[in-house]
């Protein structure tokens, strides 16, 4: 595959020339891997990525798709082109759809769609609640790529707010820019200094293993004002049993509020960040936060593990071979 087709990011298909121009490098591709498909005859053909699906969906092949779609195909997260041909890929008759929340599934109408959640594996989940050690003075943190989409800036904001009320309080960016993004870092950096936060706010970078970090945190702050797909980082604090404050959109109420009665964590609206201020600082003075978080671990080791990830996709792959079964019957 051509380098400009290999490193397009979901921002190329804003204009129908940058579309063609990836639909014409990734053809010789879609090609070679049509014959690499008849030679290997597999039961079914897993995409992962958004990309890896259009590439399989292209193929003259009958072999069934299996789609683990990771992103909202809506106009709020991607190219409204891109959204078209997605949603028409989505309900070929051949795929079916994995997605990681219900409301990712609601971004694609018509397909055929199973749910599976990302699970957590032994090692992301503390092994008792009671072995978890609170900070002793108040760390507020987000943990996550540097970008507009996940609320660098309104986190930043509201860290002002929360530091009248709690001057003691700490706070920590964990993660970096990526993807074209670092205009949207230096204005983070620059807002920082801006509001006077530089003596008590750090943005700390990219970390290879993000449980160190979490397990640091008072509170762990999830500030997107676009709803995101899922929210991996939230289901990992509830893991390590750090209380959780978050926009309530996409896939983070399934996490924090699967059931009726069911709470694991404050919900804020999106890009409210008064609210987002507010939530933190209640948080931070909540008696009942023990209880809460045995709750969220609990949900968490019973709901979202890794085996049971596994088993709900082998599941849906197993559904989607049956076809191929049934024709070589």
């Amino acid at each position: 595959m051509r380098s400009r087709a290999r490193t397009a990011g979901r921002g190329s298909a804003k204009s129908g020339g940058a579309a063609a121009r990836w639909a014409i490098d990734v053809l010789p591709f879609v090609a070679r891997l049509h014959g690499r498909v008849r030679t290997i005859g597999p039961d079914v053909l897993v995409s992962t990525t958004l990309k890896s699906h259009l590439v399989c969906a292209a193929l003259p092949s009958r072999v069934p798709r299996v789609w683990h779609l990771h992103d909202r195909i809506a106009d709020d997260y991607l190219p409204a082109g891109l959204v078209r041909v997605l949603r028409g890929v989505a309900r070929q008759r051949r795929t079916l759809v994995l997605a990681n929340s219900r409301a990712t599934a609601r971004t694609v109408p018509g397909a055929r769609v199973r749910i599976v959640h990302p699970g957590l594996t032994a090692p992301q989940v503390l092994a008792q609640p009671a072995l978890r050690v609170t900070p002793t003075t108040p760390h507020v943190g987000m943990i996550g790529r540097i970008a507009p989409t996940k609320g660098q800036l309104e986190f930043v904001r509201a860290a002002q707010i929360v530091r009248r009320h709690r001057p003691d309080a700490r706070f920590e960016i964990v993660g970096s820019a990526l993807f074209g993004e670092s205009d949207y870092a230096r204005t983070i950096e620059k807002e920082v200094q801006d509001l006077g936060l530089g003596p008590y706010l750090t943005i700390r970078g990219h970390v290879a293993d993000p449980t160190v970090s979490l397990d640091q945190l008072s509170v762990l702050v999830h500030a997107s004002p676009t709803p995101e797909p899922f929210g991996q980082v939230v289901v990992e604090a509830l893991a390590r049993c750090v209380p959780v404050v978050a926009t309530d959109a996409g896939g983070i109420p399934e996490i924090l509020t699967p059931s009726a009665g069911a709470s694991f964590g404050r919900l804020v609206p999106p890009g409210d960040v008064a609210a987002l201020a507010d939530a933190i600082l209640a948080t931070l003075a909540d008696p009942d936060l023990p209880a809460q978080a045995d709750r969220g671990w609990r949900h968490v080791t019973t709901n979202l593990s890794i085996t049971s990830t596994a088993s709900a996709t082998m599941a849906a792959w197993r559904e989607a071979a049956r076809g191929t079964a049934l024709r070589r019957r």
